[in-house]
C-alpha cells in the first residue's frame, strides 16, 4: 500500500512538471509578441537608433556611429533649441548624389528590415539627415563677423565643436529664419551640404520644424565613442532678438567639395 502511494505521488509530480513545461512553451510566443510590441512603441514614440553614413558632423559624430534620438519630448510641447543636434527628413533634394549602401543578400535583408522596423537595429537607408541647429524662427544668422565667426542675432558663436581646421563658414550669408523653421549646419563645415548650400531655394535653406524626427541625445555605439550630445554653452548667451538689423545678403557659392 505504501509503495502504491509513492508511485502515485511520482506520477502526479511528473504530470505537474509536464504541465509546467507545456505552459512555458505556450507562453513563449506571447512573451515574444509583447517584447516586439514594446520595442515598436519605443521606436515610434520614445527613442530610435540612427546609423550615421557620412562625415558631415565630424568630429562630434563620426561615420558609422549609432545615435539615439529622443522622439518623446516634442509630444509634450518641447521646442527645438539652438545648439541641438537633430535628425530631420530630407526637405527635398538634400540627399541627391549621396552614396547608397550596397544591397544585402536575400535573407539577411529581410532580417535587417524586420529588426529595423521594430527599432532593434538602426536603419542605414533612411532618407534622413543629421545637423546642428544654429538658428530658430525669428533669428538672424550671419557669417561672418570681423573675426570670421558665425553670429546669431548679432552675438558671435564660440564653436569648439567645429571640425579642426575648418573655418566657421567659407560661404558668406545673412538669413532671417522664418517662424516655424530652422537654420542648420554640420559640424564638419567643409564637408556638409547644409542650409548654406540651399540659400537660393525657398525659405533660404531653412528646414520645416515639423520635419524634425527628434533630437539626437546620445552616441550609443561604438562604446569607445559613447557620449551625450548637450547644448553648447555658446548658445545660452544668444539674445532672442537681433542687436542690429541690416539688408540681407546672399554670398556667392564657392566650389567646395562636400559629401
Amino acid at each position: 500500500m505504501v509503495e502504491g502511494g509513492r508511485a502515485e505521488r511520482r506520477r502526479l509530480a511528473r504530470r505537474v512538471r509536464r504541465r509546467r513545461r507545456t505552459r512555458r512553451v505556450g507562453e513563449l510566443p506571447l512573451l515574444v509578441a509583447v517584447a516586439l510590441c514594446i520595442a515598436l512603441v519605443l521606436k515610434t514614440f520614445l527613442v530610435q537608433a540612427f546609423f550615421i553614413p557620412s562625415g558631415s558632423m565630424e568630429q562630434t559624430i563620426r561615420i558609422g556611429d549609432r545615435v539615439l534620438v529622443d522622439k518623446l519630448t516634442p509630444w509634450f510641447g518641447s521646442q527645438v533649441e539652438r545648439g541641438d543636434v537633430v535628425v530631420f527628413k530630407d526637405p527635398g533634394g538634400w540627399l541627391r548624389g549621396e552614396a547608397r549602401p550596397a544591397p544585402d543578400p536575400v535573407g539577411v535583408k529581410q532580417v535587417k528590415e524586420t529588426l529595423t522596423f521594430i527599432g532593434l537595429l538602426p536603419s542605414a537607408d533612411e532618407q534622413d539627415l543629421i545637423k546642428r541647429v544654429i538658428g530658430v524662427g525669428g533669428d538672424t544668422v550671419a557669417c561672418c563677423d570681423a573675426r570670421g565667426r558665425v553670429t546669431v542675432n548679432g552675438a558671435p558663436l564660440d564653436e569648439p565643436y567645429v571640425n579642426a581646421g575648418n573655418a566657421p563658414s567659407e560661404i558668406r550669408f545673412e538669413v532671417r529664419v522664418p517662424a516655424g523653421r530652422l537654420f542648420v549646419m554640420g559640424d564638419h563645415r567643409a564637408n556638409s551640404a547644409d542650409s548654406r548650400y540651399h540659400l537660393d531655394e525657398a525659405f533660404e535653406g531653412t528646414i520645416d520644424v515639423n520635419g524634425v524626427v527628434g533630437e539626437a541625445v546620445v552616441i550609443a555605439w561604438p562604446y569607445g565613442h559613447w557620449s551625450r550630445l548637450e547644448q553648447p554653452a555658446t548658445f545660452r548667451t544668444v539674445p532672442d532678438r537681433a542687436r542690429r538689423t541690416g539688408r540681407r545678403r546672399r554670398g556667392r557659392r564657392r566650389d567646395l567639395t562636400f559629401a
